[in-house]
């Protein structure tokens, strides 16, 4: 081997050479990217660990809260509360007049017992800032008497149970004893008509249509928006 070709030798080694140390610098780049990586999806899956802790203890808080304000009242009502925090009232009876919108005498002396209360509870300091929404739902049986199908049936039921909620919204937020409250409410108070959307069913998978037709005052945390904003961060 002569001088020249033992020149582009050395070359061609130096070469190599440095492309396996660019290579091994390169792995230790993408090895630390990925240990950060790593560290910043543990410390999120934490948070977001943490904030389902806080509030499921926060849902049972106030689930025990208003289970024991309002159980004395539940059974003469017609009503019942879920662990979901959903204030169920479902004596149809002493809700509306079949068809019609406006509250019956009954209802509306119920809501004038129990809504004052209800507010009282969940705007105290340890609640108030971590609910995101208090939904006022209307829910209709399937039946419409005269509709030519059952999607007519829907949607005839959609506006009353819209009709409906608007009436029950609002009468609570006239009330006078929620007046210190009413700033907070109108940021939080929704109304919300599901039709037959979700119907009570028996075991047997039959409609109860009389469940069915019912009012509901349901709390919602901001926690699932908590979650989805970390979440958006690691991905």
């Amino acid at each position: 081997m002569n001088e020249n070709e033992l020149e582009q030798l050395k070359e061609q080694e130096g070469h190599w050479v440095a492309v396996s140390d660019l290579m091994a610098g390169l792995m230790m780049v993408f090895m630390l990217i990925s240990i950060v990586f790593m560290v910043n999806v543990e410390t999120e899956r934490n948070k977001i660990r943490d904030i389902a802790i806080l509030y499921d203890h926060l849902r049972t808080q106030l689930y025990d809260d208003l289970q024991t304000e309002f159980a004395p009242d539940m059974q003469r009502w017609g009503a019942e509360l879920d662990k979901d925090l959903a204030f169920r009232f479902n004596n149809s009876d002493v809700l509306f007049d079949q068809g019609q919108a406006e509250l019956k005498p009954e209802f509306a002396a119920i809501l004038a017992d129990f809504f004052p209360r209800y507010v009282d509870i969940i705007t105290q300091p340890k609640y108030r800032n971590d609910i995101l929404e208090v939904r006022i739902e209307g829910h209709t049986s399937s039946a419409w008497s005269g509709a030519s199908d059952a999607d007519d049936a829907y949607i005839r039921n959609m506006d009353l149970s819209q009709e409906r909620t608007r009436s029950t919204l609002g009468y609570v937020l006239g009330l006078n004893k929620v007046a210190d409250n009413k700033d907070w409410l109108k940021s939080h108070l929704t109304a919300n008509g599901l039709s037959s959307a979700k119907v009570v069913r028996a075991d047997n998978g039959d409609e109860n249509a009389e469940g069915s037709r019912r009012v509901e005052f349901r709390v919602r945390t901001d926690a699932d928006s908590r979650i989805a904003t970390i979440l958006e961060k690691v991905l």
